[in-house]
């Protein structure tokens, strides 16, 4: 049985903008990456700065692989209608190490507390329609060595499972350096045994986090 820890979890890579509208008020999401309580604050901090002349700057914001912790702020809008429907968006998404702020420039009619929960909803949304996501996925390094005629066999066992390799070393063998999903190791060393008479030399290596874009 493989070493188990929280497999996977999503990560923001890069964070976005995005919009939206609702009579009159702009709704503004802006996010960012951010690994620590600190990192997220100083974030907050800068987007209160850029948006000063706003009515509210409102944040939540997510950090841990299990989501450990965890703040989100109204910012004088009525209570539970936009930090906590702005943090449910990244829950709802798995969404870890990340911090949004909704600033809200208000357009002259009130919209009621189903509708601010609609707009701090939306708003995250469309701002992450524009962030780039991935997961954060526990695995191992692995170093696979095999003479030329096995190396077709394993290339192609490794496309079965979507895996390619970090890097490639054609010498007098190939050297192929893997990072491998924790509950994939056991598997791939038998198959890769399997299909080259166990002529092909497996080496996990230490545990690692990496990253597989989405």
């Amino acid at each position: 049985m493989e070493e188990r820890k929280e497999d996977s979890y999503r990560v923001l890579l890069t964070g976005g903008q995005g919009e939206y509208v609702e009579k009159k008020s702009r709704f503004i999401a802006t996010l960012q990456k951010c690994e620590s309580e600190e990192e997220a604050f100083l974030f907050i901090e800068k987007i209160k700065k850029k948006y000063w002349d706003a009515r509210h700057n409102c944040y939540a914001f997510v950090i841990g692989a299990k989501g450990e912790l965890a703040r989100y702020s109204d910012d004088g809008e009525p209570g539970g209608t936009a930090g906590r429907p702005m943090l449910e968006v990244l829950n709802g998404e798995g969404i870890c190490n990340a911090a949004v702020v909704v600033t809200r420039y208000f357009g002259g009619v009130l919209l009621g507390t189903g509708g601010l929960v609609r707009a701090y909803t939306q708003a995250v949304k469309e701002g992450l329609k524009n962030s780039s996501l991935g997961r954060m996925c526990y695995g191992y390094e692995v170093n696979v060595t095999v003479d030329y005629t096995g190396i077709g066999k394993i290339l192609y066992l490794l496309g079965n499972v979507g895996i390619e390799p970090v890097s490639s070393d054609y010498g007098e063998q190939v050297l192929l350096s893997l990072q491998v999903p924790a509950q994939l190791v056991g598997e791939l060393k038998k198959n890769i045994a399997d299909a080259t008479g166990g002529k092909a030399v497996f080496e996990k290596k230490g545990g690692i986090y990496y990253i597989d874009k989405e």
